[in-house]
């Protein structure tokens, strides 16, 4: 396992090197001039000329490209055109506020889901399985921004119970237990739309996973040897029907650093996903490419915790 481990992490680099050549070459040869964005679109063509020598754009795209990777390779991910910072700065001002976000939406989903999975397949085909199913058909089937949308109008402007916008009120400076109050009190609608959309494929995933895996052999064989139906459930069966649960889980951490663009958006949540969006429209080059790696690395990484997670669930696989 330690030789896998390592042999694993080694191919980490490369595989960035990979995709930051590509999506550096992608984001450059996209539409749109950096340089009119950041400046304008009645500058003058010298104003023009000194702004692409001042951010190295007026060399060829293969020397801007070794310059760039010489420069990540030390530490330094460039300066962002719109913000006047170091990407590292900014990406890490917004990451706290995503992470929340995400991580918490994430960890409700996947408890939910797995907790209504098991209880609408140990009864299936009853009442409580069938208003399960068409609850997470439902779900799966609403555009997060349009139920994002819906909590706004219902929970925030028709019943005034949270705040519409913003990770904090904005008029006053709480501090201690009242800042944690305020900031859950905003996290409230957008923590919502985001599980409720998450936690229909990871309660649908885990049904149907944990049915089939109730009719094999090894489960009659638990239920012949007396054991309870609980000790059963989860000591034998949800063990094994996880395991395409937690690829869906795996693949949900990885993209967890990229934020929620639309969840964000209808709430003005102060993530990644509305810096992308700005980083976008905005043509700012290196903070595009910072937030590009900074998301290989985290898919990357979570692709290798995934697989670890598989052979902790499953002794039957081995790598070597």
């Amino acid at each position: 396992m330690t030789r896998y481990l390592v042999r694993r992490l080694l191919q980490i680099v490369p595989k960035l090197v990979g995709i930051g050549v590509v999506s550096f070459s992608l984001i450059h040869l996209a539409p749109g001039d950096p340089i009119v964005a950041l400046a304008g679109e009645y500058g003058d063509a010298a104003y023009y000329a000194f702004m692409r020598a001042k951010f190295g754009l007026d060399r060829p795209l293969g020397e801007q490209l070794l310059i760039y990777l010489g420069n990540v390779l030390r530490g330094d991910w460039g300066i962002s055109y719109t913000h006047g910072r170091p990407v590292a700065q900014v990406i890490l001002s917004r990451l706290p506020a995503t992470l929340l976000l995400m991580a918490t939406a994430l960890a409700l989903s996947s408890t939910l889901g797995v907790a209504l999975g098991m209880w609408a397949a140990r009864r299936p085909h009853s009442g409580s399985d069938l208003a399960i199913r068409v609850l997470c058909l439902v779900g799966y089937a609403l555009p997060v921004f349009w139920s994002a949308q819906m909590l706004i109008l219902l929970l925030a402007l028709q019943v005034p119970l949270f705040p519409v916008q913003g990770m904090t009120t904005a008029r006053y400076r709480y501090q201690g237990l009242e800042y944690v109050w305020d900031v859950a009190r905003h996290m409230v609608l957008p923590v919502a739309a985001m599980t409720l959309h998450q936690l229909a494929l990871i309660t649908r995933l885990t049904r149907t996973n944990l049915l089939e895996t109730l009719a094999a052999d090894f489960v009659r064989t638990a239920y012949a040897k007396g054991l309870s139906e609980w000790r059963v459930l989860h000591g034998h069966a949800l063990r094994n029907a996880l395991l395409p649960v937690i690829t869906v889980i795996g693949g949900r951490v990885g993209f967890m650093f990229t934020g929620a663009v639309l969840t964000e958006t209808v709430f003005a949540w102060p993530g990644i996903g509305r810096l992308l969006v700005s980083a976008t429209l905005n043509r700012d080059f290196p903070l595009l490419m910072g937030l590009f790696t900074l998301v290989s690395a985290a898919v990357l990484v979570s692709n290798l915790v995934t697989d670890l997670v598989y052979a902790w669930l499953d002794p039957r696989i081995r790598y070597g």
